[in-house]
């Protein structure tokens, strides 16, 4: 019997029940034009009966990654981060170590002579990547506080790198390379409990 029609008798998409097929090593023949995909029709009943099975368990792993993903994303927006060492009216029960996020961008230098004109507001595109790239590497430090178990970072504080390339070009002029910016956020993960 054609995948096809096995698919349109039981509701099922046809790519997926292929894709299944192959990967579970069920047997099956490829008809003359590689889209026509056969299965023996004594092994039809038990071909549906494991992909109805593969599906309910894949169905059951989507909604059980929905609800981790939930609960990361409740746990890091309810995370504390200070740059101090402790948080008032809460006990820190545990270290669990040093962590860093990062983060970088690269920047246009701005453009002056005849063709390109002057970009007047190099300062506030400089100042809304660097807001932008310090959120990044917070976003990254909560991460990975995340992956130890904790609920909090203390003593936070940000590393700024920038670098100001310039090469040689192969007429011996200087060739100025966009500006490279990057922020490392430090700190503690730890795990606290509020006071009672």
């Amino acid at each position: 019997m054609k995948t096809q029609d096995i698919a349109v008798a039981n509701g099922f998409d046809t790519n997926t029940l292929e894709l299944w097929i192959k990967q579970a090593g069920v047997p099956h023949k490829v008809g003359f034009f590689s889209s026509d995909m056969e299965i023996d029709d004594m092994h039809v009943p038990s071909v549906v009966a494991q992909f109805r099975t593969y599906l309910e368990q894949t169905a059951r792993d989507r909604h059980a990654a929905a609800i981790a993903e939930d609960e990361k994303r409740r746990t890091m927006a309810s995370m504390l981060i200070t740059s101090g060492f402790n948080f008032d009216g809460y006990t820190i029960t545990r270290y669990s170590g040093y962590i860093s996020g990062d983060d970088a961008m690269s920047l246009d230098r701005p453009r002056h002579g005849w063709f390109g004109g002057v970009d007047s507001d190099v300062a506030s595109g400089l100042m809304r990547s660097l807001v932008q790239i310090r959120r990044n590497a917070l976003a990254e430090l909560k991460e990975a506080a995340y992956a130890l178990g904790c609920n909090a970072v203390i003593g936070v504080d940000f590393d700024y790198i920038t670098l100001d390339p310039e090469t040689r070009n192969n007429q011996g002029g200087t060739l100025y390379l966009p500006f490279l910016f990057a922020v490392t956020a430090n700190g503690n993960a730890v795990v606290i409990e509020k006071n009672k």
